[in-house]
C-alpha cells in the first residue's frame, strides 16, 4: 500500500530551480532514504509533504490526500523531525516532549520513559541549557513516543554522537517492525544503508537513480582480493576487470563489474585460488559514482 507519493514534483525560488520533476513513492512498512548534499532539494521536498510549501507544479499525497489542500488531517497520523531543532528556552525538555506527545494524543507514559532512558536525556534541564545533540534528542524522542503510520526525518541524527547514533538506529527498526513507514533524509550514507529498504538520490532538484540497495548496487564494482597458486594469465584484457594491482606471491588487488562476477571467478580459478576476499559496493560508491559521473557534488 503505497503511504507517501510525489509525481513530477516542481518548485522554483525566483531564477533558482529547486525541484524538476521528482518522483517518490514510499509504501507501508518501508525505510526509505532520500539522499543528496546540502542544497540537492531534500529539504524542500519535505516541506512540500509538510504542507508547508506548495508546489509549483506535480503533486504530492499522503496517505491519498493532497499534501497542501488536506495538511491538518494529515499531521494527524505522521511525526516529523527536522535537522535543525528549535524549542521554547523556558521549558524543560520533558515539558516539551509532553507537549507534543498530548497534541498527538498518546499517553503511553512507559514507553516515553524508555525513550528518555534509551536516548540518556536529562528531560528535567531547561531547553536553554541543551546542546544541539539534546535539542535533537527531545525531537526524537517526542517524534517516537507518538503514535504515528508515517514518519518523515529531515537529517534526524544530526549531532549525535555513535551511541546515540545506535540508539537512534534500533528506534528506526522497531518502528518498521511494528508495520510504520519511515521517510528518511540523510547525507549520512551509511546510516541509510544499514536502515534503508530503498533509496533516491536526489541532485540538483532531480532524481538521478531510485530502487533497492540490491537493484543500485550493480552499478558499482565489487573489490576483489585475490591469491593463486600460479600467475593469472592476462588478467588485464578480461572482461569487466579494472584498476588491478599485483604484489609478490601471485596477490591481487581488483575491481569487476558485479555482472561479471561468475565468469571472472571461472578465470582465475584455473590458477588455483589460495585465498579470496570480496567487498561488496558500498552506497557511498555509487553516489561518488553519480556524482562524479555528474559534474561533481554541489
Amino acid at each position: 500500500m503505497t503511504i507517501l507519493k510525489t509525481t513530477n514534483l516542481k518548485k522554483r525560488f525566483g531564477n533558482v530551480i529547486a525541484l524538476n520533476g521528482v518522483d517518490l513513492e514510499v509504501n507501508r512498512g518501508e525505510v526509505y532514504g532520500f539522499i543528496g548534499p546540502n542544497g540537492a532539494g531534500k529539504t524542500t521536498t519535505i516541506r512540500i509533504l509538510l504542507g508547508i510549501l506548495q508546489p509549483d507544479e506535480g503533486k504530492a499525497t499522503v496517505f491519498g490526500k493532497d499534501a497542501w489542500q488536506d495538511a491538518v488531517e494529515i499531521h494527524k497520523k505522521i511525526a516529523y523531525v527536522p535537522g535543525e531543532v528549535n524549542l521554547w528556552p523556558n521549558l524543560s525538555g520533558g515539558e516539551v516532549i509532553d507537549f507534543f506527545v498530548k497534541l498527538r494524543g498518546s499517553n503511553n507514559k512507559n514507553h516515553r520513559k524508555e525513550l528518555i532512558e534509551k536516548f540518556d536525556l536529562d528531560p528535567s534541564k531547561k531547553c536553554r541549557s541543551y546542546s544541539k545533540g539534546n535539542r535533537q534528542k527531545v525531537a526524537l524522542v517526542a517524534a517516537f513516543a507518538a503514535e504515528a503510520d508515517l514518519y518523515i526525518l529531515d537529517e534526524p541524527s544530526s549531532g549525535l554522537d555513535p551511541l546515540m547514533e545506535k540508539a537512534f538506529q534500533e528506534c528506526v527498526m522497531d518502528i518498521k517492525k511494528a508495520g510504520k513507514s519511515i521517510f528518511l533524509s540523510s547525507h549520512i550514507l551509511s546510516e541509510v544503508e544499514k536502515l534503508c529498504d530503498k533509496v533516491s538520490i536526489i541532485r540538483k532538484g532531480k532524481i538521478i537513480e531510485a530502487g533497492t540497495l540490491d537493484e543500485l548496487r550493480h552499478l558499482t564494482r565489487t573489490i576483489i582480493r585475490l591469491k593463486t597458486k600460479e600467475e593469472i594469465p592476462a588478467l588485464d584484457e578480461v572482461k569487466g576487470v579494472y584498476d588491478i594491482k599485483k604484489t609478490n606471491n601471485n596477490t591481487y588487488t581488483f575491481q569487476v563489474d558485479t555482472d561479471n562476477i561468475g565468469d571472472i571467478v571461472k578465470y582465475f580459478s584455473q590458477s588455483g585460488i589460495l585465498k579470496l576476499e570480496s567487498t561488496p559496493p558500498k552506497l557511498e560508491n555509487l553516489f561518488m559514482h553519480h556524482y562524479k559521473k555528474n559534474g561533481g557534488v554541489s
